[in-house]
């Protein structure tokens, strides 16, 4: 495997934890706040959840799940590229 090869995979990733913080923090945060506020979750409504603490604990667990797929494909570049 080549560096081009693992700089694309760890791109990839990238944007896939991109998109996620930005679907959570600007569109259900701001975007959809109306439609997500029809929806109640504990007495508070979805899109003020969201807004208030949902983002957080999303950011937080893409915090956990980045770390742990940059470091398979750590694992998995390092060791291909031993051999």
């Amino acid at each position: 495997m080549s560096k081009d090869e693992y700089w694309s995979a760890n791109i990839k990733l990238i944007v896939i934890t991109l998109a996620i913080w930005f679907s959570v923090s600007y569109l259900a945060g701001i975007v959809f706040v109306d439609i997500l506020n029809n929806i109640q979750i504990a007495g508070y409504k979805l899109g003020f959840w969201f807004s208030q603490q949902g983002a957080m604990y999303v950011f937080v667990a893409l915090i956990f799940w980045y770390s742990s797929q940059i470091d398979k494909l750590d694992t998995k570049y390092n060791e291909e590229g031993s051999k």
